[in-house]
C-alpha cells in the first residue's frame, strides 16, 4: 500500500537525485529492454522520378534503412538489386499489390487461381531482391463472402503457396487491415497458428486496428515472438481518423514497451504519403519521435 513518504525515505531519495546530478548519471533507470527498429518506408513514397539507385539514394539521405516494394508492379528487379548493394538499403520486404483485386477468398475460383499466381509471383520476386517477406491481405468479407468462407478459401489458397515460401526461404506475412476479417488478436493468432508453419507469421500495422477497439499493444502482447514477422504504421484517430504519425492514438511508449517484451527487433516501415527530399525527411523526424531512435 502506497503512503505519504517517510523522512527516511526522503533523504535516501534527495541524496541520489544530488549524486545522480553531480555525475551525470540518468535520475531513472534506463529500460534496457527497448526494441531494436529500423526505419524504412514503402517503396511507392519515394516521390522521385528516377532510377533506383537515384530513388534509394534519397532514401539514404533521409535516414531509411530499407525499403519495401509492390509485386506486381516494380520493374527491372535487377537494376533495383545492384543499387540496394551500392547505397547499403535493403528491400526487406515485398507488398503482394493485387490481394485486394484478385482475392484468395474470392467466390470465383479463377479469380483466387489469379491471387495464388500473384502471391507465388511476390514469393519470387522477394527472393530476387533479397527480401524476407510477403505481405498479404488474405480475403475480404463483405456481402458475397462471409467471415467463415474468407477462412476456408484464403486459407486453402495459402497452403498452396507455402511449399514455395520454404523453397525460397520467404516468410508469407498476413496483415489485417479493414476487410472485415481477423479484427481481433486471437483471431490473428487462431489463423496463423492453423497453418503449423515457419512460413506463415503476422504482419501488425500498428494503426490500422485501433478501429476495433483493441489497443494496438495489446495485439503485439498476444502475437508474441513467435508469430509477429514485421510491423508498419501511419497515424489514425478514433476522432480525426488518418493524420500525422505522432498525432493518433497509437500511444507509442506502450506500443514500444510491448515490442520489447516480445522480443521484437526489426524492421519498422511508414505507410503514409509520399514526397520529395522535404516531406521524407519530415517523416523521418516523426518516425524518430515515436520510435524514441
Amino acid at each position: 500500500m502506497n503512503g505519504p513518504i517517510g523522512r527516511r525515505d526522503f533523504l535516501r531519495t534527495t541524496a541520489a537525485v544530488t549524486a545522480a546530478a553531480m555525475t551525470g548519471a540518468p535520475l531513472f533507470a534506463a529500460d534496457d529492454k527497448k526494441p531494436k527498429l529500423k526505419k524504412a518506408v514503402k517503396y511507392g513514397m519515394i516521390g522521385l522520378k528516377g532510377t533506383h539507385q537515384e530513388r534509394l539514394e534519397l532514401a539514404k539521405k533521409c535516414g531509411f534503412l530499407g525499403v519495401e516494394i509492390d509485386s506486381p508492379g516494380t520493374p527491372n528487379l535487377d537494376e533495383l538489386v545492384k543499387a540496394s548493394k551500392d547505397t547499403g538499403v535493403a528491400v526487406h520486404g515485398v507488398v503482394d499489390s493485387v490481394h485486394w483485386r484478385d482475392t484468395l477468398s474470392s467466390p470465383d475460383e479463377k479469380v483466387r487461381a489469379k491471387g495464388l499466381d500473384a502471391l507465388i509471383g511476390a514469393l519470387k520476386d522477394a527472393k530476387t531482391v533479397g527480401a524476407d517477406t510477403v505481405l498479404l491481405v488474405p480475403g475480404v468479407v463483405n456481402k458475397d463472402v462471409t467471415y467463415e468462407q474468407c477462412w476456408e478459401r484464403s486459407r486453402a489458397e495459402v497452403v498452396k503457396a507455402l511449399p514455395t515460401a520454404e523453397k525460397l526461404g520467404v516468410k508469407i506475412a498476413i496483415e489485417v487491415v479493414w476487410n472485415n476479417f481477423l479484427t481481433k488478436p486471437e483471431q490473428l493468432v487462431e489463423y496463423v497458428d492453423s497453418f503449423k508453419s515457419d512460413w506463415v507469421g503476422a504482419y501488425f500495422d500498428v494503426s490500422n486496428m485501433i478501429k476495433y477497439g483493441v489497443p494496438p499493444a495489446e495485439w503485439i502482447r498476444k502475437l508474441g515472438s513467435k508469430r509477429l514477422l514485421k510491423i508498419d504504421f501511419k497515424g489514425y484517430s478514433k476522432a480525426k481518423q488518418w493524420v500525422a504519425i505522432g498525432e493518433g492514438d497509437e500511444d507509442w511508449p506502450e506500443v514500444l514497451k510491448a515490442l520489447a517484451e516480445v522480443g521484437y527487433n526489426g524492421w519498422a516501415t511508414a505507410e503514409v504519403g509520399g514526397g520529395g527530399e522535404e516531406h521524407l525527411k519530415k517523416i523521418s523526424a516523426q518516425m524518430d519521435k515515436v520510435l524514441g531512435l
